[in-house]
């Protein structure tokens, strides 16, 4: 993954690097709503839709040719309603919240409307870095101490952006686009005790990997 932020760093300097002349660089203020779903093995555990929200700086680079680039670094939040069935049968409920920086660096191609809007189309990776809890308990049996259920969440995760959007009067920008994970945002942990034929008890577990798919829509301000 490094080598990836690297390249596209490198990437958007090289654009950057192009005559003052011919490009106009501006900054500005990004949010949204995210509206998250966990990819996983439902027979381990089930999961639901659950909204989150982004918010942070953004800048944007435009050329003559129609192309245009944008890097942004985003607070973003991200939550998913789970279900795990324990030993016994029964279901345990729980939410999980995953806090990160994200880092969307996107090429984007416009077809102008006339003066005041414009239609553009964008993709590009997006680099994420966990800002909060890493491991979360769904359910314990603190009782007979039999098994446990727990997420964990990566240090730092690659996903893909692919979108449109409008841009309206030079300083507002609305946009809408599907996040899609690459590799596994984290991963579902169970453990349990079982007595083997002599009556010897051991701990089993099972790792279950999952990966985040999002929905996104965001409304930016350039100064």
């Amino acid at each position: 993954m490094k080598k990836i932020f690297t390249l596209a760093i490198l990437a958007l300097a090289m654009m950057v690097a192009t005559p003052a002349s011919a490009q106009k660089l501006k900054l500005g203020l990004k949010g949204g709503l995210n509206v998250n779903k966990m990819k996983t093995n439902k027979d381990v555990v089930d999961t639901e839709n659950q909204a989150g929200f982004f918010v942070g700086p953004t800048l944007k680079l435009s050329t003559p040719t129609g192309l245009s680039f944008d890097i942004s670094a985003l607070f973003d939040q991200r939550s998913s309603k789970v279900e795990v069935e324990d030993l016994a049968e029964q279901e345990h409920e729980s939410k999980i919240k995953q806090n990160s920086i994200q880092i969307p660096i996107n090429v984007r191609y416009g077809i102008g409307l006339g003066s005041t809007a414009s239609i553009f189309f964008f993709a590009g990776p997006q680099f994420g870095f966990n800002v909060g809890d890493k491991v979360k308990t769904i359910y314990e049996d603190v009782k007979n101490e039999s098994e446990t259920h727990k997420w964990t969440t990566n240090n730092s995760n690659l996903s893909i952006n692919a979108g449109l959007g409008i841009s309206l009067l030079k300083h507002l920008q609305l946009t809408a686009n599907y996040n899609v994970g690459i590799g596994k945002t984290g991963e579902f942990k169970d453990e349990w005790n079982e007595s083997d034929e002599l009556g010897k008890v051991k701990t089993v577990s099972k790792i279950t990997k999952a990966r985040n798919n999002t929905w996104q829509i965001s409304l930016a301000y350039f100064f």
